[in-house]
């Protein structure tokens, strides 16, 4: 196969003290080397934008918003970015990705920024799980998913988000039964890779 466009995203998340999470998302389109310029001997980048949202914690609202169109084709293009303003307010939880179409997409926005926006959402809500754990070690409970509060949370979070966590599925019946939280298959997967047995494990 001959490679013609490669389009990366990469989307960080980071726990900004105890209620404030900052993602910071990139989304990079290059060529591959020679296909425009046969000489040049390096990946040739077409678009490459940054965001980065400041957001409350537990509201999931956002508090600031930065847009940078780092490399882009037209001279225009960095018009826009103080458009993206208008995030400010929103919530990045459930129904983020369709009020991101209705403000900025087509005209109103830049193709590339706005569809690494649809991407950086779901990052901020699997970034909760670990913002509970560091804030709950934090706060000298190293279990934060063991009380009834935390496991309600996490329903709440996830509840029909996918045929897993569908609200008649069996994980949802299991949970509602009082089962404890799954272990996740990536987590038994890791511990059993380090000789560590899953069914005993307890975090320090």
């Amino acid at each position: 196969l001959e490679l013609l466009h490669e389009r990366a995203y990469i989307v960080r998340s980071y726990r900004k003290g105890p209620d404030g999470l900052v993602l910071r998302g990139a989304v990079r389109d290059q060529k591959p080397p020679g296909l425009y310029v046969p000489v040049d001997p390096d990946p040739l980048t077409m678009h490459h934008m940054i965001v980065d949202l400041h957001i409350a914690v537990p509201s999931l609202e956002i508090e600031t918003v930065d847009v940078k169109l780092e490399t882009h084709p037209h001279a225009e293009c960095p018009r826009i970015e103080e458009n993206y303003q208008a995030l400010v307010g929103l919530s990045i939880a459930r129904g983020f990705i369709n009020k991101v179409r209705q403000l900025f997409g087509g005209p109103r926005g830049c193709t590339h920024t706005t569809a690494l926006l649809q991407a950086m959402a779901p990052v901020a809500i699997q970034s909760m799980w670990s913002f509970r754990m560091q804030a709950a070690e934090s706060a000298g409970n190293p279990t934060p998913f063991g009380s009834p509060e935390a496991r309600a949370q996490s329903i709440a979070a996830n509840l029909n988000t996918c045929h897993v966590w569908a609200e008649d599925g069996e994980l949802l019946t299991r949970i509602q039964d009082g089962a404890p939280m799954e272990q996740p298959v990536w987590m038994r997967t890791r511990l059993e890779k380090l000789g560590i047995d899953p069914e005993t494990y307890q975090r320090a």
